[in-house]
Protein backbone atom coordinates (compact mmCIF):
# COMPACT_ATOMS: atom_id res chain seq x y z
CA UNK A 1 0.00 0.00 0.00
CA UNK A 2 1.38 3.38 -1.02
CA UNK A 3 1.98 6.22 1.43
CA UNK A 4 -0.73 8.27 -0.26
CA UNK A 5 -3.39 5.60 0.33
CA UNK A 6 -2.28 5.21 3.94
CA UNK A 7 -2.52 8.98 4.42
CA UNK A 8 -5.99 9.05 2.83
CA UNK A 9 -7.20 6.32 5.20
CA UNK A 10 -5.82 8.23 8.16
CA UNK A 11 -7.58 11.50 7.29
CA UNK A 12 -10.97 10.61 8.90
CA UNK A 13 -9.19 9.92 12.21
CA UNK A 14 -7.34 13.25 12.32
CA UNK A 15 -10.26 15.53 13.42
CA UNK A 16 -11.23 13.28 16.40
CA UNK A 17 -7.59 13.04 17.44
CA UNK A 18 -7.20 16.82 17.31
CA UNK A 19 -10.45 17.29 19.26
CA UNK A 20 -9.49 14.78 21.97
CA UNK A 21 -6.01 16.27 22.29
CA UNK A 22 -7.41 19.81 22.56
CA UNK A 23 -10.00 18.84 25.16
CA UNK A 24 -7.41 16.92 27.16
CA UNK A 25 -5.08 19.92 27.12
CA UNK A 26 -7.87 22.27 28.22
CA UNK A 27 -8.93 19.85 30.95
CA UNK A 28 -5.39 19.73 32.27
CA UNK A 29 -4.67 23.45 32.34
CA UNK A 30 -8.05 24.30 33.85
CA UNK A 31 -7.71 21.66 36.58
CA UNK A 32 -4.24 23.02 37.34
CA UNK A 33 -5.73 26.55 37.56
CA UNK A 34 -3.41 27.83 34.85
CA UNK A 35 -6.60 29.25 33.36
CA UNK A 36 -9.16 30.60 35.84
CA UNK A 37 -11.96 28.03 36.13
CA UNK A 38 -14.45 30.85 36.76
CA UNK A 39 -14.20 31.90 33.11
CA UNK A 40 -12.81 28.69 31.59
CA UNK A 41 -14.53 25.67 33.18
CA UNK A 42 -13.09 22.19 32.49
CA UNK A 43 -14.55 20.46 29.42
CA UNK A 44 -15.84 17.63 31.63
CA UNK A 45 -17.86 20.14 33.66
CA UNK A 46 -19.27 21.63 30.45
CA UNK A 47 -20.21 18.16 29.17
CA UNK A 48 -21.87 17.31 32.49
CA UNK A 49 -23.86 20.55 32.34
CA UNK A 50 -24.84 19.83 28.74
CA UNK A 51 -26.05 16.36 29.77
CA UNK A 52 -28.08 17.76 32.67
CA UNK A 53 -29.65 20.46 30.49
CA UNK A 54 -30.59 17.82 27.91
CA UNK A 55 -32.12 15.37 30.38
CA UNK A 56 -34.09 18.13 32.08
CA UNK A 57 -35.67 19.05 28.73
CA UNK A 58 -34.98 22.79 28.78
CA UNK A 59 -32.21 22.60 26.20
CA UNK A 60 -34.27 20.55 23.76
CA UNK A 61 -37.16 22.97 24.10
CA UNK A 62 -34.97 25.95 23.21
CA UNK A 63 -33.15 23.97 20.52
CA UNK A 64 -36.41 23.05 18.79
CA UNK A 65 -37.43 26.72 18.73
CA UNK A 66 -34.14 27.66 17.06
CA UNK A 67 -34.33 24.82 14.53
CA UNK A 68 -37.93 25.64 13.60
CA UNK A 69 -37.04 29.31 13.09
CA UNK A 70 -33.93 28.32 11.14
CA UNK A 71 -35.67 25.90 8.76
CA UNK A 72 -38.76 28.06 8.25
CA UNK A 73 -36.69 31.13 7.46
CA UNK A 74 -34.36 29.18 5.17
CA UNK A 75 -37.24 27.73 3.16
CA UNK A 76 -38.92 31.14 2.85
CA UNK A 77 -35.71 32.79 1.66
CA UNK A 78 -33.72 29.96 0.09
CA UNK A 79 -36.30 28.68 -2.37
CA UNK A 80 -37.01 32.11 -3.93
CA UNK A 81 -33.25 32.74 -3.95
CA UNK A 82 -32.64 29.51 -5.84
CA UNK A 83 -35.39 30.22 -8.39
CA UNK A 84 -34.20 33.77 -9.00
CA UNK A 85 -30.59 32.59 -9.17
CA UNK A 86 -31.51 30.13 -11.94
CA UNK A 87 -33.28 32.88 -13.85
CA UNK A 88 -30.32 35.24 -13.51
CA UNK A 89 -27.83 32.54 -14.46
CA UNK A 90 -29.83 31.42 -17.49
CA UNK A 91 -30.94 34.80 -18.82
CA UNK A 92 -28.38 37.52 -19.54
CA UNK A 93 -31.10 40.18 -19.71
CA UNK A 94 -32.51 39.31 -16.27
CA UNK A 95 -29.00 39.21 -14.80
CA UNK A 96 -28.12 42.65 -16.17
CA UNK A 97 -31.31 44.11 -14.74
CA UNK A 98 -31.17 42.56 -11.27
CA UNK A 99 -27.45 42.18 -10.60
CA UNK A 100 -26.94 45.84 -9.57
CA UNK A 101 -29.66 45.47 -6.93
CA UNK A 102 -28.10 42.24 -5.66
CA UNK A 103 -24.70 43.92 -5.50
CA UNK A 104 -26.17 46.80 -3.51
CA UNK A 105 -28.25 44.78 -1.05
CA UNK A 106 -26.05 41.76 -0.45
CA UNK A 107 -23.29 43.53 1.58
CA UNK A 108 -25.82 45.17 3.92
CA UNK A 109 -25.80 43.38 7.33
CA UNK A 110 -29.03 41.42 7.43
CA UNK A 111 -29.54 41.96 11.15
CA UNK A 112 -29.79 45.70 10.39
CA UNK A 113 -33.08 45.02 8.60
CA UNK A 114 -34.67 43.80 11.83
CA UNK A 115 -35.97 47.23 12.99
CA UNK A 116 -37.67 47.86 9.64
CA UNK A 117 -39.17 44.36 9.62
CA UNK A 118 -40.43 44.81 13.19
CA UNK A 119 -42.10 48.11 12.23
CA UNK A 120 -43.96 46.32 9.42
CA UNK A 121 -44.67 42.91 10.97
CA UNK A 122 -44.44 43.63 14.69
CA UNK A 123 -42.43 41.86 17.38
CA UNK A 124 -43.02 38.15 17.10
CA UNK A 125 -42.23 34.92 15.30
CA UNK A 126 -43.02 36.37 11.85
CA UNK A 127 -40.52 39.23 12.02
CA UNK A 128 -37.77 37.01 13.45
CA UNK A 129 -38.34 34.44 10.73
CA UNK A 130 -38.32 37.03 7.95
CA UNK A 131 -34.89 38.26 9.06
CA UNK A 132 -33.60 34.69 8.77
CA UNK A 133 -35.24 34.39 5.34
CA UNK A 134 -33.52 37.56 4.13
CA UNK A 135 -30.17 36.20 5.36
CA UNK A 136 -30.58 32.90 3.48
CA UNK A 137 -31.85 34.50 0.26
CA UNK A 138 -28.56 35.89 -1.05
CA UNK A 139 -26.26 32.85 -0.54
CA UNK A 140 -28.76 30.69 -2.43
CA UNK A 141 -29.21 33.26 -5.19
CA UNK A 142 -25.51 33.89 -5.78
CA UNK A 143 -24.44 30.24 -5.62
CA UNK A 144 -27.27 29.09 -7.88
CA UNK A 145 -26.51 31.82 -10.40
CA UNK A 146 -22.82 30.86 -10.38
CA UNK A 147 -23.75 27.20 -10.79
CA UNK A 148 -25.87 27.87 -13.88
CA UNK A 149 -23.30 30.20 -15.42
CA UNK A 150 -20.44 27.70 -15.07
CA UNK A 151 -22.24 25.10 -17.22
CA UNK A 152 -20.42 24.87 -20.54
CA UNK A 153 -22.49 26.31 -23.44
CA UNK A 154 -21.91 23.16 -25.46
CA UNK A 155 -24.39 21.29 -23.25
CA UNK A 156 -27.12 23.80 -24.13
CA UNK A 157 -26.22 23.53 -27.82
CA UNK A 158 -26.43 19.74 -27.72
CA UNK A 159 -29.79 19.86 -25.95
CA UNK A 160 -31.20 22.34 -28.50
CA UNK A 161 -29.87 20.29 -31.43
CA UNK A 162 -31.65 17.25 -30.00
CA UNK A 163 -34.91 19.22 -29.95
CA UNK A 164 -35.15 19.59 -26.18
CA UNK A 165 -37.72 22.02 -24.86
CA UNK A 166 -36.84 24.68 -22.29
CA UNK A 167 -38.35 22.52 -19.56
CA UNK A 168 -36.23 19.56 -20.66
CA UNK A 169 -33.12 21.73 -20.75
CA UNK A 170 -33.92 22.88 -17.23
CA UNK A 171 -34.43 19.32 -16.02
CA UNK A 172 -31.56 17.58 -17.80
CA UNK A 173 -28.93 20.32 -18.12
CA UNK A 174 -29.45 23.22 -15.72
CA UNK A 175 -30.44 21.33 -12.60
CA UNK A 176 -27.78 18.56 -12.74
CA UNK A 177 -25.07 21.00 -13.77
CA UNK A 178 -25.78 23.51 -11.02
CA UNK A 179 -26.67 21.13 -8.17
CA UNK A 180 -23.17 21.15 -6.55
CA UNK A 181 -23.29 24.95 -6.40
CA UNK A 182 -26.88 24.90 -5.14
CA UNK A 183 -25.90 22.56 -2.30
CA UNK A 184 -22.96 24.80 -1.48
CA UNK A 185 -25.52 27.61 -1.26
CA UNK A 186 -27.66 25.44 1.02
CA UNK A 187 -24.75 24.99 3.40
CA UNK A 188 -23.86 28.68 3.36
CA UNK A 189 -27.49 29.71 3.65
CA UNK A 190 -28.16 27.43 6.61
CA UNK A 191 -25.01 28.57 8.40
CA UNK A 192 -25.83 32.24 7.85
CA UNK A 193 -29.43 31.60 8.89
CA UNK A 194 -28.22 29.93 12.09
CA UNK A 195 -26.00 32.91 12.92
CA UNK A 196 -28.80 35.40 12.29
CA UNK A 197 -31.29 33.27 14.21
CA UNK A 198 -28.98 33.23 17.25
CA UNK A 199 -28.45 36.99 16.94
CA UNK A 200 -32.20 37.62 16.81
CA UNK A 201 -32.73 35.40 19.84
CA UNK A 202 -30.04 37.30 21.73
CA UNK A 203 -31.88 40.55 21.00
CA UNK A 204 -35.56 39.87 21.55
CA UNK A 205 -36.68 36.23 21.48
CA UNK A 206 -38.05 34.52 24.58
CA UNK A 207 -37.01 31.04 23.47
CA UNK A 208 -34.06 29.61 21.55
CA UNK A 209 -30.36 28.81 21.83
CA UNK A 210 -29.49 32.49 21.64
CA UNK A 211 -31.86 33.20 24.51
CA UNK A 212 -30.14 30.53 26.62
CA UNK A 213 -26.74 32.09 25.85
CA UNK A 214 -28.00 35.51 26.94
CA UNK A 215 -29.61 34.18 30.13
CA UNK A 216 -26.45 32.22 31.05
CA UNK A 217 -24.33 35.32 30.55
CA UNK A 218 -26.64 37.52 32.62
CA UNK A 219 -26.62 35.08 35.54
CA UNK A 220 -22.90 34.16 35.16
CA UNK A 221 -23.66 30.47 34.74
CA UNK A 222 -20.49 29.89 32.75
CA UNK A 223 -20.89 26.13 32.34
CA UNK A 224 -24.34 26.65 30.80
CA UNK A 225 -22.93 29.37 28.56
CA UNK A 226 -20.29 27.04 27.13
CA UNK A 227 -22.72 24.13 26.95
CA UNK A 228 -25.14 26.21 24.89
CA UNK A 229 -22.35 27.36 22.56
CA UNK A 230 -21.37 23.70 22.10
CA UNK A 231 -25.00 22.98 21.18
CA UNK A 232 -24.91 25.68 18.50
CA UNK A 233 -21.67 24.18 17.18
CA UNK A 234 -23.31 20.75 17.02
CA UNK A 235 -26.12 22.25 14.94
CA UNK A 236 -23.49 23.59 12.54
CA UNK A 237 -21.86 20.15 12.31
CA UNK A 238 -25.28 18.62 11.63
CA UNK A 239 -25.77 21.07 8.75
CA UNK A 240 -22.45 20.02 7.25
CA UNK A 241 -23.30 16.31 7.52
CA UNK A 242 -26.77 16.89 6.05
CA UNK A 243 -25.41 18.77 3.04
CA UNK A 244 -22.69 16.15 2.49
CA UNK A 245 -25.32 13.39 2.46
CA UNK A 246 -27.34 15.36 -0.09
CA UNK A 247 -24.20 15.86 -2.17
CA UNK A 248 -23.39 12.14 -2.12
CA UNK A 249 -26.99 11.32 -3.01
CA UNK A 250 -27.73 13.96 -5.67
CA UNK A 251 -24.34 14.42 -7.37
CA UNK A 252 -22.28 11.27 -6.74
CA UNK A 253 -20.19 12.01 -9.82
CA UNK A 254 -18.92 15.22 -8.19
CA UNK A 255 -17.82 13.46 -5.00
CA UNK A 256 -16.19 10.61 -6.91
CA UNK A 257 -14.27 13.09 -9.05
CA UNK A 258 -12.60 14.52 -5.94
CA UNK A 259 -11.56 11.13 -4.51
Amino acid sequence: MSRRKIAEKMIPFIPPIILIATLSFLETITRMEILPSLFFPPPTAVMATLYNMTTEGALLDHLSATVIRLLTGFLLGGIPGMILGMMMGWSTAIRRILDPFVAALHPVPKISSLPIIMIIFGIGFVSRTIVVAVASFFPMLINTMAGVRQIHPIYFDVARNCGASRLQVLRHVVLPGSTPFILAGVRLGLNVSLSISLAVELLLADKGIGTLIWMAWQTMRIEELYATIVTAALVGISIRIFVQLLLNRCVPWATKART
